[in-house]
């Protein structure tokens, strides 16, 4: 019944759109200024993409962590590792430089040697007081050095706060205020006012300012994506343009297929602003994807146009007939695609959610454009020269065909041989894969903000913040005796441990208060006795400027203290045996019945995400072969045709997989990508060639050798164009500075042009192998739609 519901549905398609030119040119260009006019309303990413869901408990630990101390990623650092600075103009200088700095109103404070507070005990009124480090400018170097050996000899407290004693290294810390830091105010202060202080400052000075800190990060990574998305748009129409041009040989049919991408583009980028979805690194990839996408629409819609116009050379027919026997397979070759993409929508992760739902619907988008602006451009046109018809009988595409068709015919053994051995050996290289990755792995690695994040960690050990948060279960619990010894002994396993940084926490305080009250000795740094905790907590409660600094390393009720340290940049299996090791050390180190004890943190949350991330996209992978699987046996009605569909697209995503493991590509959110994407599209293949296969077994009767070769012939050459365009166009890609993206386009690319292959060789060789007990069972029944309309036409052609 559906069958003969659409019988004549895109032969009625055609005539419409053939019918309503003018009016349907006039509706393209009037949604195309609406949706250019939401471009205003695009925005680029000012927030920390959010890969776990709100429920994770990771996420909620995190939450709890915030709500308490408040947010702990607002820190930019600027350091000088240069012996020169601790000259009495370069020193002042810098001191200086964080002057100017606080006077912003973006920063919330600033900790530097030029307002560095050291501790001492005012014995007249037995309480804590805190005194300026520097008390006025020094003005000659015996000053500055006498600074440079109190703050590196006799002041431990701030050991891997503000310097590095074995390299000689100065830090300041600015503080951003939290309330900027999810909104371009951030970025406009980074990318300018910081800029522009740091430049003054090393014009003036001659040394080497290093910047770094997760906002100046997150800040120079946006900017870098938003550089990147014009020179993909720009470098995907170029090659898509050259390799169009050189198939076809008309500089008409290049323009008209360029309009098409371009209108597109527009729609991707009105599209973000009418959702007023941010402009992340996964949604700038969609305008150059919908080019690279949209161009084989083109390529199938011209080629056949033209193959009919050399047919019969009568214009309103040759229209009519791409529109009704290629728009429902171009149709069903942009939803299998559209499928791979709509997958990501699934998924917790508002990143990929959104990634999904714009490119899905682009997707669409893209393929209405085609199917409306081509036929009814060229309507306005005279017939195509002869000239632009010799593409169709190049010698060497008559080559690749023969070639085609020879091995299909002769070799099939041969094809099954080298397809097996193919992939025994990928599934080798499968078991070599690994789950890896780290927080900046991706980032581009000639940038300076890269290359800063690399001087922190050799000096600073790390920026990305690791906190352990201490619930004592009872009021002031946390400065009790026996909860400062237990932080202690976690500090000293955290500190043995190479990847993270010297712990910070109320420890430190209070060593630093027994110091302070033991006039300063370097050498009584350390917790105090149960005796001597009795009498400095006591001077610690009358200090008001001690309880300013309990602050940061306690709630108000002194109940659930922090324990702060900073990792390095590691991979993710490490990552999992340093947090596995602390965890061990906290529940020997703190009874769970006394206190509780949770690990939370940005490096923390990027492990979690990660795993999190990599389990759903193979979910999403899943999903997209088993859309795939149900929509072919919508379509044939048979699992063997369902089988002999998916091997050939399977097998690419195997060989690709097998190569990562061989090439030490890990599997990462980067490199999972690449297997729902290609899929989608690889499947467009098979769809357009069986698509054919079926029209050809109508009109031949059921002959199955001769359906095959009829298909191969005609649908080759298009395959063969849109594969090599899809293998250009993803490569694109390869020019970005991220590696996430470049991984992504390389493996894309491959994995297309294995798949071009299977489709060509492999499928057609299963269909002939299969040939007898298909038609003897005829497995290949009636559709219930049919993919391409059987029309009267079909027996003319014949």
């Amino acid at each position: 019944m559906v069958a003969r519901l659409t019988k004549g549905f895109w032969p009625t398609v055609a005539r419409l759109i053939l019918r309503n030119r003018i009016l349907i040119l006039f509706g393209v260009a009037a949604f195309t200024v609406f949706l250019g006019l939401q471009w205003k309303n695009m925005q680029f990413s000012n927030t920390e993409a959010n890969i776990l869901p709100d429920d994770h408990p990771a996420t909620i630990q995190y939450n709890t962590f915030k709500g308490i101390f408040g947010e702990e990623g607002n820190a930019i650092v600027l350091g000088i590792r240069d012996s020169t600075l601790f000259t009495p103009s370069k020193f002042n200088r810098w001191n200086k430089l964080s002057k100017q700095l606080e006077a912003f109103p973006e920063i919330d404070f600033v900790v530097s040697t030029d307002n560095l507070q050291v501790l001492v005990k005012d014995n007249d009124k037995q309480e804590f007081v805190m005194e300026a480090f520097i008390k006025s400018p020094p003005k000659t170097e015996e000053e500055v050095d006498t600074l440079k050996k109190h703050l590196f000899e006799e002041l431990p407290f701030y050991d891997n706060i503000i310097y590095n004693p074995e390299s000689g290294t100065i830090q300041t810390i600015a503080y951003l205020d939290k309330d900027i830091m999810n909104t371009s105010v951030r970025n406009e202060f980074i990318l300018n006012d910081l800029a522009d202080l740091v430049k003054n400052f090393e014009q003036e000075t001659n040394l080497d300012v290093r910047v770094s800190g997760m906002p100046y990060i997150r800040t120079w990574n946006a900017k870098s994506i938003v550089d990147e998305i014009g020179i993909f748009i720009g470098a995907a129409l170029l090659v898509t343009s050259i390799i169009f041009f050189f198939f076809f040989r008309s500089f008409r049919a290049t323009i008209i297929s360029m309009c098409v991408v371009i209108i597109g583009v527009m729609w991707a980028f009105g599209i973000l602003g009418l959702f007023q979805y941010e402009i992340t690194i996964l949604t700038a990839l969609i305008p150059p994807l919908i080019i690279v996408i949209g161009i084989p629409n083109c390529i199938f819609l011209i080629n056949k146009y033209q193959q009919e116009v050399k047919k019969h050379g009568n214009q309103a027919l040759s229209l009519q007939r791409v529109i009704s026997k290629i728009g429902n397979a171009t149709l069903m070759t942009n939803i299998t695609t559209a499928s791979g993409f709509a997958t990501f929508i699934i998924l917790d992760s508002d990143l990929l959610k959104e990634f999904g739902i714009v490119a899905s619907i682009n997707i669409v988008g893209i393929f209405i454009l085609s199917l409306l602006i081509i036929p009814i451009i060229y309507s306005f046109m005279p017939l195509p020269k002869t000239k632009h018809l010799k593409h169709l009988n190049k010698k060497w595409i008559d080559m690749f065909v023969n070639w085609m068709e020879r091995m299909v015919r002769h070799y099939r053994i041969g094809v099954y041989i080298t397809s097996v051995i193919v992939l025994v050996l990928s599934i080798i290289g499968i078991y070599q894969i690994k789950i890896t990755g780290s927080r900046i792995e991706d980032l581009p690695k000639n940038t300076h903000y890269f290359k800063d994040i690399r001087f922190f960690e050799e000096e600073f050990d790390g920026i990305m913040p690791m906190e352990i948060v201490v619930d004592t279960k009872r009021k002031n619990g946390a400065t009790k005796p026996a909860t400062l010894r237990r932080m202690d002994q976690l500090g000293e396993v955290i500190e043995e441990t190479p990847e993270l940084s010297k712990p910070v926490s109320l420890v430190n305080l209070i060593k630093y208060s027994k110091q302070a009250f033991y006039s300063g000795i370097p050498k009584y740094y350390q917790l105090p006795t149960s005796q001597e905790n009795t009498f400095i907590m006591d001077v610690a409660r009358k200090s008001s400027n001690d309880s300013d600094l309990l602050e940061s390393f306690v709630d108000s009720t002194g109940q659930t203290a922090r324990v702060t340290t900073f990792m390095r940049d590691v991979k993710i299996d490490r990552m999992e045996e340093i947090e596995e090791d602390v965890l061990q050390s906290i529940s020997k180190f703190f009874p769970a019945e006394r206190y509780s004890v949770f690990m939370t943190g940005k490096a923390l949350l990027f492990l979690k995400g990660t795993k999190y991330l990599v389990k759903n996209l193979l979910l999403s992978l899943a999903l997209a072969i088993g859309l795939i699987s149900l929509f072919m046996a919508y379509l044939f009605r048979s699992f063997r045709m369902i089988i002999i569909s998916l091997v050939p697209n399977l097998l690419p995503l195997v060989i690709t997989a097998g190569l990562m493991g061989y090439l030490g590509v890990p599997i990462k959110p980067s490199t999972i990508l690449v297997f729902s994407i290609a899929f989608g599209i690889s499947v467009d293949d098979t769809i357009h060639f069986l698509a054919k296969y079926r029209q050809e077994l109508t009109a031949n009767r059921w002959q199955i050798k001769k359906s095959v070769y009829a298909a191969l012939r005609e649908t080759g050459v298009s395959m063969f164009y849109t594969s090599i365009v899809l293998f250009f166009g993803f490569s694109v890609f390869i020019i970005s500075s991220f590696g996430g993206t470049k991984a992504l386009g390389g493996l894309v690319s491959a994995t297309l042009l294995f798949a071009m292959l299977a489709n060509l060789i492999l499928l057609p060789s299963l269909l002939l192998s299969l040939e007898r007990s298909i038609a003897n069972k005829q497995v290949l029944k009636k559709p219930q739609i049919d993919i391409l309309p059987k029309e009267e036409d079909n027996i003319k052609d014949k």
